[in-house]
């Protein structure tokens, strides 16, 4: 096997506005991957009256094709 110099730990950044579309994209995401560490926060703000709600996560996960054969 040879490195191709890539790391091994790559990140990916999620972020909605509802908490069940991060759900779904968490899910759909981690179903191949070996998750490392999952980060989470809400946040929220306003915009006029309406109150704005940010759903993130940052996933970190250990990249499998950095070898070649």
């Amino acid at each position: 096997m040879i490195l191709t110099g890539e790391t091994r730990l790559k990140v990916k950044i999620f972020d909605f506005e509802h908490e069940n579309d991060l759900e779904k994209a968490i899910n759909e995401f981690i179903k191949s991957k070996k998750i490392i560490d999952i980060k989470y926060q809400i946040s929220h703000f306003y915009a006029g009256n309406e109150q704005i709600y940010s759903f993130s996560a940052l996933i970190m996960y250990e990249n499998d094709q950095i070898y070649e054969k």
